[in-house]
């Protein structure tokens, strides 16, 4: 299960999280998102398990608890929606 981590602490790492969720089973991946040209975290990530019993088990742990002094907030990740194409603009005068 993909499991969507909100309201990260800027300075933790991907270790750190991993540690987290790893009290409640297998943990296959874990990316904190961060900003492309600044290299900063934005603030949330996404961590898969693999067994969804441990990984529910995990959201409901988790989800509120404090965190580096940060209330994270933790649910099951909804599919990506696809992306439209950006309409194309006029010239700006």
């Amino acid at each position: 299960m993909n499991i969507y981590v909100g309201n990260l602490p800027y300075g933790i790492t991907e270790d750190e999280l991993r540690g987290v969720f790893e009290e409640f089973g297998e943990v296959e991946k874990v990316n904190i998102i961060s900003d492309r040209f600044s290299g900063q975290s934005k603030g949330f990530g996404f961590v898969e398990m693999p067994t969804n019993s441990e990984a529910e088990e995990a959201i409901k742990a988790l989800n509120g608890e404090s965190l580096k002094g940060r209330s994270i907030k933790v649910n099951q990740a909804k599919p990506r929606a696809e992306r439209s194409e950006r309409p194309q603009r006029g010239p700006r005068y």
